[in-house]
């Protein structure tokens, strides 16, 4: 999320870049979903570029922008980091996985059968969906996002895991006095750290790194 329709759709271009840049750099199939992230991030700006076009409401483009950020990017994460995992290090990384299949089931269902609305609030976009369990479903959210990167050996990974829940508690203050939404900044340095982990991965099977 940023300040204005401009700077989202900006932002937008520019991040779905990265992730044109860090797919084109994948070399084993398994790092594809965590290396697409970017693209995702990006679409999602975009896409609340066309909200704020529409002033808010409860149309197709704040749909759309809620599917993205609620049921999609928990497991997208989570399942993105246990597929680039190596073997041996995939038990450790269930729980996250399990934490993003039920929290995308439920935040699924609750779009299905709940209105999700936008609202302009000076130089954010305020979003309301009506969720019970409130605190569970922030906790199962973060473990299969930031909990999965983490609990990663990848040291990068673990990196963009500290990058991203510190960045998230700088924006959600900012978001939540209404200054402005900074969402995007911090989706932007997540992709260039995606890219920078991309382009680091060693070539070598996951046997040959087990053994």
């Amino acid at each position: 999320m940023c300040w204005s329709a401009a700077a989202d759709l900006w932002a937008g271009l520019g991040i779905a870049a990265v992730g044109v840049a860090s797919l084109a750099s994948v070399r084993r199939p398994a790092d594809a979903p965590l290396a697409a992230l970017p693209l995702l991030l990006g679409a999602h700006q975009i896409v609340e570029a066309a909200v704020w076009h529409g002033g808010g409401g409860t149309g197709p483009a704040t749909l759309a922008w809620a599917v993205i950020a609620l049921p999609v990017l928990p497991l997208w994460v989570s399942a993105g980091v246990m597929a680039a995992a190596r073997p041996a290090d995939r038990p450790r990384l269930r729980a996250p996985l399990l934490a993003g299949a039920a929290t995308a089931a439920f935040l699924a269902y609750r779009l299905a059968t709940r209105p999700v609305s936008a609202g302009i609030r000076g130089r954010t976009l305020g979003y309301a969906v009506d969720l019970p369990y409130a605190p569970l479903v922030l906790a199962g959210y973060l473990l299969a996002t930031v909990g999965a990167l983490l609990l990663a050996r990848d040291r990068i990974l673990r990196v963009l895991g500290i990058v991203t829940g510190s960045g998230a508690v700088v924006c959600a203050v900012l978001w939540g006095e209404a200054f402005v939404s900074t969402w995007c900044a911090l989706a932007a340095v997540a992709s260039l750290l995606v890219l920078f982990w991309i382009r680091r991965r060693p070539t070598v099977t996951h046997r040959a790194l087990s053994s």
